[in-house]
């Protein structure tokens, strides 16, 4: 079973996509071209089927994915980790190991949704891609979707209560032949500090009153909530499903958005709400435990030179007082970046597969930021830069290139938190492959002879 957790977690990243594409050439009547072969099923665990499909997809997808440092998966592989994703749930179903529907539903609302912004929420060209309505292929990826969680959780309980000492960490790496080391690319440390111009009040009066024009428009029955966020709305994200966002949970919105739209009744729509991102006028549509799901019309106030400008001398005295040694980048950072995604770190970017601050260069997929710290020197802070997202307009940053490390084979003193993860994963990988040893005898099991070749599960 090795790179066994690498894999389970390249499977259920895809398991939506993989399947409901799957099923929809599985119930096409249309003759494969010649040398095609018909789609069939090559595992059944329980009353849980696995398709051939669903092996070829992610196969793709895997290699697709592979990193430099992972060597790339065999089709046996694959097929024994989506096999094992059946397994976790058949054995789940014996052992009672459910998610809630609030749980589902929350995902499934936010992936559909990711869905439907692709196709600019145009549910036509949604069917004429999908060959299915868009209520059909909400209810599929809900159902897998539901298994996902199901394994997620599954394997959560079979691996809980794992620790990882020093001297693990230390004996995975000397078991490491050393000319099979690891070789990682180089990688940085960068942080920012943002600012956002603050517009002036005249500009923001102009908004509100405009926005209160259109709850007016809805009230008197002039208009529809939908139509008018298709026209008015900022939120590239949600206007063209007319302004609905999908299920949140307390915590995940900003805070005056969420204080009203929880505060409200269903329906009911809100006065112009001010946020972080803009103004807001919000109708509650519905709440389902802990999660809540809205609809919104976003009107961005426009900075003038001036605002941008003003944020620029902020930005430039901050970065006098950390190059003079007067307050600590990371302090600043905390107490002064308007970004919420780095400001809790320090400032600093994070790698989301890792949670770590060092990162590739290709982690950095903002090209405008690649180039900067491409004429950089490590330990050196920029004047204030202009850069603009789509979501929230023009913003200002100043960037701090703290570290670099260059590409390397992997050592204990750069690379422990990288080994240690890779132990981790490692004493997982035993967990359950003693934990598939016993639990399969608890259920039925039927694989394609075509697959004998794999030995999955260890079956000789």
């Amino acid at each position: 079973m090795s790179r066994l957790n690498y894999l389970l977690a390249v499977c259920l990243l895809n398991l939506i996509t993989i399947q409901v594409i799957a099923q929809t050439e599985v119930k096409t009547e249309t003759p494969p071209p010649s040398g095609q072969v018909l789609d069939k099923i090559v595992a059944k665990v329980n009353n849980y089927i696995l398709l051939e499909s669903d092996v070829q997809k992610t196969y793709i997808e895997a290699l697709a994915q592979s990193q430099q440092d992972i060597q790339p998966p065999t089709r046996c592989e694959v097929f024994e980790s989506l096999l094992i994703n059946k397994m976790m749930i058949a054995k789940a179903e014996i052992d009672s190991v459910m998610v809630t529907d609030a749980e589902v539903m929350f995902s499934a609302d936010q992936r559909f949704s990711m869905v439907m912004q692709q196709f600019g929420g145009d549910e036509a060209m949604l069917a004429e891609v999908y060959g299915k309505t868009a209520e059909q292929l909400k209810t599929e990826i809900h159902d897998m979707l539901k298994e996902q969680l199901i394994v997620q959780k599954m394997q959560a309980k079979i691996t809980e209560g794992l620790s990882i000492s020093p001297a693990d960490v230390r004996k995975f790496f000397n078991d490491i032949p050393r000319d099979s080391l690891p070789f990682f690319s180089a990688e940085v440390i960068v942080g920012q500090i943002v600012k956002k111009p603050q517009v002036n009040q005249k500009v923001k009066n102009d908004i509100t009153a405009q926005l209160r024009e259109l709850k007016n428009q809805i009230m008197e029955g002039k208009a529809d909530f939908q139509t008018l966020a298709k026209q008015y709305s900022q939120d590239p994200g949600s206007a063209p499903l007319g302004g609905e966002l999908g299920f949140f949970r307390r915590g995940e919105l900003a805070p005056e958005y969420e204080a009203t739209a929880l505060g409200m009744n269903v329906l009911e729509i809100s006065d112009p709400v001010e946020t972080t991102f803009g103004f807001h006028m919000i109708q509650l549509l519905e709440k389902r435990g802990n999660t809540f799901n809205t609809r919104h019309i976003l009107i961005r106030p426009e900075p003038s030179e001036q605002d941008i400008a003003d944020a620029e001398r902020f930005l430039d005295s901050l970065r006098t007082a950390i190059v003079s040694g007067k307050i600590d980048f990371a302090k600043a950072a905390k107490e002064n970046s308007e970004d919420r995604a780095t400001s809790d770190n320090g400032g600093f970017f994070v790698d989301p597969n890792n949670n770590s601050s060092r990162l590739t260069l290709r982690t950095l997929d903002d090209p405008v930021l690649y180039f900067t710290l491409d004429s950089m020197k490590v330990g050196t802070i920029t004047p204030p830069i202009r850069f603009e997202t789509e979501r929230e307009g023009p913003q200002v940053r100043i960037l701090f290139y703290k570290e670099r490390f260059p590409a390397h084979r992997a050592n204990l003193e750069d690379d422990y938190e990288k080994m240690k993860a890779a132990t981790k994963r490692k004493k997982e990988e035993g967990i359950l492959s003693r934990w598939f040893v016993t639990a399969k005898e608890d259920v039925f099991m039927d694989i394609d002879p075509a697959y004998d070749r794999c030995d999955v599960l260890g079956k000789k």
